[in-house]
């Protein structure tokens, strides 16, 4: 991938994914949808890719969202404004993708940038960060998930504030609803999500799959229908761990009391 909308480095098991449009507030147009479902692709395929890290470039934006210069233009007779398979950020419609993503919220996170957020599994946010859906104001709405997490994540009542009057919550409003894991001052920023990628790191990466996994494909059944099926093959990723190597390495690391190390396999 070429350094351009889109930056990437690999860092041990961890895929860090940049969006890099600081001067547009890191507002997503085609080519970096794109860039940025390659970029997810990549981490879904490695099976050496046990977390990935996706922030913005700066510190004022996480993202603006969709790029709405982008869409006028295609409205006006442009190039198509095209969003991939994936969804935003290559990330809102990818729904079996097992492997752990962080959103590191540097700033705003509005529209589809904010959809981001809530489609990754944990997120942390610089004190400065905020959040919206201000869709409706431009005569359009949150089609990339936004509209059906937000009441999952945070509740009818709130999610409907956010919807019908498009305000924007502070970083720690967003904590407090459950937005964000973690909320810390900007300068802390990147010492903090260090500090949970290591955290993540410490469990066999089949294990953190297999979480993944259940809870997402659960949370359509009843508690017992979501149990039941752990031992008929409802969940593929429970499956590999049972057989898996890592299962056998933790077991004997706890008897030797050391720590694991972990293979993925």
């Amino acid at each position: 991938m070429s350094e351009s909308k889109v930056l990437t480095h690999v860092d041990g098991h961890v895929l860090h994914v940049t969006i890099n449009r600081p001067e547009r507030m890191n507002a997503i147009d085609t080519e970096t949808n794109f860039a940025l479902q390659d970029a997810m692709n990549r981490f879904a395929a490695e099976d050496d890719l046990w977390i990935a890290v996706i922030r913005g470039a700066g510190d004022k934006a996480f993202s603006a969202g969709g790029d709405l210069k982008a869409m006028n233009a295609a409205a006006n007779g442009g190039p198509a404004y095209l969003v991939p398979e994936t969804g935003y950020g290559g990330l809102t419609a990818r729904f079996d993708l097992d492997k752990p993503v962080i959103a590191v919220v540097n700033g705003l996170a509005m529209g589809g940038g904010f959809e981001i957020v809530m489609a990754a599994d944990l997120a942390i946010a610089a004190d400065h960060a905020t959040f919206s859906l201000p869709e409706p104001l431009a005569g359009i709405v949150a089609v990339a998930g936004g509209m059906h997490r937000l009441p999952r994540e945070i509740g009818h009542k709130r999610a409907m504030q956010l919807l019908l009057t498009c305000e924007t919550i502070t970083a720690a409003q967003a904590l407090d609803w459950g937005l964000v894991n973690e909320v810390v001052p900007a300068a802390e920023l990147d010492a903090a999500t260090d500090r949970l990628v290591k955290q993540v790191l410490r469990s066999a990466p089949l294990a953190l799959r297999a979480n993944k996994q259940c809870m997402q494909r659960g949370l359509g059944l009843s508690l017992e229908e979501a149990t039941r099926r752990q031992d008929n093959g409802f969940y593929p990723a429970l499956d590999a761990l049972r057989t898996s190597e890592d299962i056998l390495e933790g077991i004997k690391a706890f008897a030797e009391k050391r720590a694991p190390d972990w293979k993925a396999r």
